[in-house]
């Protein structure tokens, strides 16, 4: 199986001339933020997932790609390489995400993860696929009031629809975890709705867009999900204090963790930043092979 990594690197000059050019809004600093921990969720994904084939980090330009990242092993996909020229530059992870699966050479099963996202425990590869099924946790809800909750009955309500089922009135919301995805059944929910998928897709966020949860709600209806959460722990900035999350770290109880940006003072996040990455070295302190 693959892995897919979408990662940006808010301080980079090429990226944020774009961002000035094409909005008008300010940057979402928890967003876009750099914790400088993408090196991290590599390497626990080398110690601790070994069965992963190949590393694809998604990025808009070559400039995002990170210093230490050896290019030879690591491989980095431009979003012009599998997103439309029409719909570029985007700032939505949303649009992204709907064009993940036509990634060139990607593997069947594919994992994908956000940058916030770490395995931290040995994991197997019958934590995410079973018998040509994905595995992931759902629930069910019926009250859509933001932005986030109504792209998720969009794509309940699509996922249905491309399987010639009713639309209902709660709609799925897949765990918030890494996700598992087969790429033939991936292809087959965008090229049956591409009409209805398309119009949806924008540069910025708006509540008319779809999300992953697309592709991932298609395999629960289609009956090829088993509903079982994958072990994670997760952590907001905002809540957690930095001693919780370093002590996690150092001695995790779950499989995964998320560790959840929010806005934050600049010295509480300097002191947080440091004591997560050293938290980190000293649970991952061996280079991977993705690191040059």
């Amino acid at each position: 199986m693959d892995v897919i990594i979408t990662y940006v690197n808010g301080l980079d000059p090429v990226w944020q001339a774009d961002y000035e050019k094409y909005t008008n809004i300010p940057i979402m600093e928890k967003r876009f933020r750099d914790w400088g921990t993408l090196k991290y969720l590599i390497r626990g994904i080398e110690v601790n997932m070994p069965f992963v084939r190949n590393v694809y980090l998604v990025v808009s330009h070559e400039s995002q790609v990170p210093e230490w990242a050896d290019k030879e092993n690591l491989k980095v996909v431009l979003h012009k390489d599998i997103i439309p020229a029409e719909y570029l530059p985007t700032f939505n992870s949303t649009t992204i995400e709907m064009f993940l699966h036509k990634i060139e050479g990607l593997d069947e099963e594919y994992i994908y993860f956000n940058d916030d996202m770490y395995p931290v425990e040995k994991c197997e590869p019958t934590d995410f696929f079973r018998d040509g099924k994905i595995v992931l946790g759902f629930t069910r809800h019926w009250l859509a009031l933001d932005m986030y909750k109504k792209q998720c009955r969009n794509s309940s309500q699509m996922a249905q629809r491309a399987l010639g089922q009713k639309e209902t009135m709660s709609f799925l919301r897949p765990q918030h975890i890494c996700s598992p995805m087969l790429k033939s059944e991936s292809e087959k929910v965008f090229d049956a709705m591409k009409d209805e998928i398309l119009p949806t897709v924008s540069r910025l966020r708006t509540p008319d867009n779809l999300n992953q949860y697309l592709f991932l709600d298609y395999l629960y209806y289609k009956g090829l999900a088993v509903d079982e959460k994958i072990s994670k722990k997760h952590f907001s900035v905002a809540i957690a204090t930095t001693e919780q999350i370093r002590n996690f770290l150092l001695s995790p109880t779950r499989k995964f963790v998320c560790i959840n940006d929010v806005k934050l003072p600049e010295n509480k996040f300097k002191v947080m930043n440091k004591a997560i990455n050293d938290a980190f070295e000293t649970r991952f302190p061996q280079k991977s092979r993705f690191e040059l």
